[in-house]
């Protein structure tokens, strides 16, 4: 009679490697997928993100892909988190970069639609997408990207709210990037008014457990960066 070897691992052991081979694909899905809602969002032509009116604005005056400027910009704002003492976590430096390469990926494939409605149905789409994507990627726990931190570094180091910090730096944003010739409108309404509900609708749904005990709660726990929506 034959038996089969002890694994090398310990149930915990297999437990978190199993975790982490469902976290690492949860994440850059949820990167890729929030890239090409951002693209979405762009070919409706009604309006962008804060900081996607930035990008879009930047786009006019430098010639550079709307993707390559957002890695730029995303890398600038990484910078940011040193005085602040912040540590980027695998999410955010892949964040920096799957996220434009994602954005240029859909904007080749993607046409800004004749009809109105098609614009509005894209735009819908796009945040949406959007919403589910942060969700997507906020749950693998693999830190926040280069944006959010900066607004949970600034809200630490202040002491001021996390919704006045994030506030204040998107007014700030959507300001210059409009003065660039970014695009206001309906989108940045609808995206202001629904990210952060749509973002702690999906949470729930897609955020991965890392606490084994029996009596964790099974759904993510509420953090300030997911009650803010995500930042990119």
């Amino acid at each position: 009679m034959t038996t089969s070897a002890p694994s090398a691992l310990g149930p915990l052991q297999q437990l978190r490697a199993g975790r982490l081979a469902r976290r690492l694909p949860q994440l850059y899905l949820g990167l890729a997928l929030y890239g090409f809602s951002m693209a979405m969002m762009l070919r409706s032509d009604l309006g962008l993100a804060p900081w996607d009116v930035l990008h879009e604005g930047l786009e006019r005056w430098v010639p550079l892909s709307y993707g390559t400027i957002t890695i730029v910009v995303g890398a600038l704002v990484l910078l940011m988190w040193v005085p602040l003492r912040q540590r980027p976590g695998l999410g955010t430096i892949s964040n920096v970069f799957a996220v434009g390469i994602a954005a240029d990926l859909g904007l080749a494939v993607l046409r800004t639609p004749g009809p109105l409605v098609l614009q509005v149905l894209l735009l819908v789409g796009g945040v949406v997408a959007n919403g589910l994507a942060g969700a997507v990627y906020i749950g693998s726990h693999f830190g926040p990207g280069p944006r959010d931190g900066l607004m949970t570094g600034l809200a630490r180091r202040t002491g001021a709210s996390l919704r006045l910090v994030r506030t204040g730096i998107e007014v700030v944003v959507l300001a210059v990037g409009f003065a660039l010739g970014g695009t206001v409108g309906l989108g940045t309404v609808l995206y202001a008014v629904g990210i952060g509900p749509l973002v702690q609708l999906f949470l729930p749904h897609v955020a991965v457990r890392l606490d084994p005990r029996p009596e964790a709660t099974t759904t993510a726990p509420a953090s300030p960066v997911a009650a803010a929506g995500p930042g990119a």
